[in-house]
């Protein structure tokens, strides 16, 4: 029965995850954490496993939506990887970070994470971006979507790798693949398209979980059982997700996730400070 659970929870994670460019962990962490401690599925999980195994599972959500997204050529390489420079370092001090939290301490400051991430998705849509303007030192892109219609944007380098520092912090940290964060600000900073900000997210998430999951690796943080049992489900869901993005909005689903994060927010806390 754990192994269905899991699969299910990877099928969700890596679909929610693709989706909308979050990598997943957004889900799979707290859903580990509840079923280790709400249910009798799992044994328990500490916060340090739950991130762990995660971050290996991301691997797999970012490597599977990352080959899906090449073929439609939504994927910016090159602003990947100068976004994995900031991402790279960050999420390798959030995962030593993470291994001085107990489960109250996480859960509550995961559950404000939580809730600011969903606070994030309902005023992005409201916030309108600025006004494009070509600098010195910024890389500048054209990109022309199916119908011929043409987007100019661009991003000073130095500017895009210590706002990835942050988000690959909070990666390392939390075992999320920093998406939520990371596409709000390709598309209202640096004028992404929608289509390419979510797919070059998520092949920043892929550079960056490897890196994540080798330092996590290091420090006894993954149960290997669940991770293989998970990996088949958020590798398909992925590619659905992938599938997904490409052909309707995602606005319905983006708006039951906001939903989600906030439950799940507000039980995490309350977790958190009552211990319960």
């Amino acid at each position: 029965m754990e192994i269905i659970v899991l699969v299910i929870v990877g099928f969700l994670s890596g679909t929610i995850g693709a989706l909308v460019g979050l990598g997943g962990g957004i889900i799979t962490v707290p859903a580990l954490l509840f079923l280790g401690s709400s249910t009798s599925l799992l044994d328990s999980i500490t916060p340090q496993v739950a991130v762990g195994v995660s971050t290996i599972i991301m691997i797999f959500t970012g490597l599977s939506s990352t080959l899906a997204y090449m073929k439609h050529q939504t994927v910016d390489y090159k602003a990947g990887v100068i976004f994995f420079v900031g991402s790279g370092p960050g999420g390798i001090i959030g995962a030593h970070v993470n291994k001085i939290l107990d489960i109250h301490s996480f859960s509550l400051y995961f559950g404000l994470f939580m809730i600011l991430i969903a606070t994030i998705l309902f005023v992005k849509d409201r916030l309108k971006p600025l006004t494009f303007k070509p600098g010195k030192g910024k890389v500048i892109k054209t990109y022309s979507n199916k119908d011929g219609m043409q987007t100019t944007y661009g991003y000073h380098p130095l500017v895009a790798i210590l706002i990835s520092f942050i988000v690959g912090f909070s990666s390392g940290l939390f075992g999320i693949g920093g998406g939520t964060i990371i596409v709000p600000t390709m598309i209202l900073l640096f004028f992404f398209p929608p289509h390419v900000a979510v797919a070059t997210s998520m092949f920043m998430v892929f550079l960056s979980s490897i890196t994540n999951s080798i330092t996590h690796i290091s420090l006894g943080n993954v149960n290997w059982l669940y991770a293989l049992a998970l990996i088949p489900g958020a590798w398909f869901g992925a590619k659905f997700g992938a599938f997904i993005n490409t052909r309707l909005k995602s606005r319905s689903i983006e708006h039951a996730l906001k939903i989600v994060l906030i439950l799940f927010g507000f039980r995490l806390v309350y977790q958190g400070i009552t211990g319960q």
